[in-house]
């Protein structure tokens, strides 16, 4: 009988795993300060194809600030109120001028507009009209820089690559005053915003002058010494202070302290070409809180934000191209960069209508005072996560880095005991201290003799022009001299086979007999002179 089993039944077991939700991974760069949220908040719109470099960015002191660039052998006129609608379009463009543009500024009204080339030309516009209204010509070389005094209507100051500072009557079409002084081009200046007789200008012999209209002696007042070529120049608006660009800093002056250097920021990679003030914010209640700022750019692509307030830098932004020239609106609202390729960039910043008062609402946001960050302990992960930017605290302690050495091409060849190639890399140097330590080093490894027979003919010919040069030398000759005998020695068959090598033997003796005449000459006088010492010694 076939036997019947009962039917197994399976069971399946099921095993549940909690599974972790993924978290978002924290962002490592750090929350926006207030300072740098109210610049990036600048809508940014690109004003393209204007040819050219933007060599000068002037704004009109008068509402709604319209703001001039001058680029190629033109000027265009925009309308800052027009950039909120997209619209890049410029207001009018005079392309009148004979040659490039080098600089622009508006009267304070607001109604005339300097414009100056590098042909040394000087004209003054109706900016309504567009009319030229004077021309003046005085500069025998480019006009670098145009500028309307903050305070006067009537004059007008310029300089230029003729190293002249020259004060003009605007009316009258003639000039004042020849300023001279500068020793290389005059590429800058400004005037002062406290007083209508005084201004600074800036020149490549790396000085900026203070002047005074008033001094009879057309003289500068007072001079200070950048130490790089000065690219710009601006008074700070206390007029006590006035700021410096050149090379790859921005220094500020005080000149009430007769021209001591308060500090001098260093952020730039490259030259710094124009700097500005701007004044960030406003209060309400009918008085003004504002802070002021230096906006500087170069020609790295950055726009750095200077707090000279607090000496330190509050914002950095990135631009595609080189940056020529930079300027802020009155009214702070608007912000105007142009590049080396022809492109500016404008922000406008909108305007709020209700501002919250109160002490730290100075920009229009809130208070620019940073919160205070959560000290970290060694018991926070985040502890052990900090970047290469973090500042040791006092108590630290510092781990520097060596500098690594960098060696000579004889030095490398050494390391590799490659004798020989070293010491024909050293000879053809001619530096006589480097190859003489090689030869000490070779003497050191008994490899110099070896050296010297391996030698081939343009090598040991080498090798006699330097002895011919040195082996004399008091110096050297202990060393010299014996290698001298030794080469000889030891490759007479090369030298009397070879005109050239020939040649240097000869050259060698005649500087051995003439060293030898030398000597015999000094021992002569030095027995003449050995009597009367000993006879005056004796006195």
């Amino acid at each position: 009988m076939a036997e019947i089993r009962p039917e197994q039944q399976t069971t399946t077991i099921s095993r549940t795993f909690l599974i972790k939700p993924k978290l978002k991974p924290k962002p490592r760069t750090q929350s926006q300060t207030p300072e740098s949220k109210y610049w990036s908040s600048f809508k940014s719109t690109q004003i393209p194809n204007l040819v050219s470099s933007i060599s000068s960015i002037s704004f009109s002191p008068s509402a709604p600030h319209l703001f001039a660039a001058a680029y190629s052998a033109s000027l265009s006129l925009f309308s800052p109120l027009s950039l909120s609608d997209g619209d890049v379009s410029p207001s009018f463009t005079i392309s009148s001028f004979s040659d490039v543009v080098s600089s622009l500024s508006f009267r304070l009204d607001g109604l005339l507009l300097a414009a100056s080339d590098l042909s040394g030309l000087i004209r003054v516009f109706d900016v309504k009209t567009r009319t030229p209204l004077r021309r003046l010509r005085s500069h025998t070389r480019p006009v670098r820089f145009v500028k309307y005094p903050v305070l006067d209507k009537l004059h007008l100051l310029s300089g230029g690559d003729d190293a002249v500072v020259k004060f003009w009557d605007v009316a009258g079409e003639s000039l004042v005053l020849d300023l001279m002084g500068h020793k290389d081009y005059v590429r800058c200046g400004d005037c002062s915003p406290v007083s209508a007789d005084m201004f600074i200008t800036g020149s490549y012999d790396h000085t900026v002058k203070v002047w005074d209209v008033r001094v009879e002696n057309s003289r500068s007042v007072l001079e200070v010494n950048h130490g790089k070529p000065v690219e710009d120049v601006i008074y700070l608006p206390s007029g006590g202070l006035i700021a410096t660009a050149g090379g790859n800093s921005v220094k500020i002056w005080d000149l009430i302290g007769g021209g001591r250097m308060v500090y001098s920021m260093e952020s730039h990679n490259k030259t710094v070409t124009s700097i500005c003030v701007g004044r960030v914010g406003k209060g309400n209640g009918g008085g003004e809180a504002m802070e002021d700022r230096i906006l500087s750019v170069g020609l790295d692509g950055y726009m750095k934000v200077f707090d000279y307030g607090n000496m330190k830098i509050t914002h950095s932004m990135r631009f595609p191209a080189p940056l020529m020239s930079v300027s802020l609106s009155p009214d702070c609202r608007t912000r105007v960069i142009g590049t080396a390729n022809g492109i500016i960039f404008a922000g406008r910043r909108k305007g709020k209508e209700n501002e919250e008062s109160g002490r730290g609402n100075v920009l229009g946001f809130g208070s620019t005072v940073e919160p205070e960050r959560r000290v970290l302990r060694p018991t926070y992960f985040r502890y052990f996560h900090r970047g290469q930017s973090e500042k040791p605290a006092e108590g630290d302690y510092l781990v520097m880095r060596t500098k690594k050495v960098k060696l000579a091409e004889h030095d490398k060849l050494l390391k590799k005991f490659r004798h020989k190639d070293a010491l024909v890399s050293v000879l053809g140097r001619k530096n006589p201290e480097n190859v003489v330590a090689v030869m000490e080093e070779l003497v050191a490894r008994k490899k110099l003799l070896k050296c010297v027979s391996n030698l081939d003919a343009e090598e040991l010919g080498l090798l006699l022009m330097f002895l011919n040069k040195h082996a004399t030398m008091p110096r050297y000759s202990s060393l010299l001299m014996g290698l001298t005998q030794k080469v000889i020695e030891m490759r007479a068959e090369d030298i009397r086979s070879s005109d050239a090598l020939k040649g240097h033997i000869r050259n060698l003796k005649r500087s051995i007999e003439e060293e030898i005449r030398i000597q015999h000459s000094l021992q002569e006088i030095q027995g003449i002179i050995s009597p009367l010492l000993r006879i005056a010694g004796r006195r």
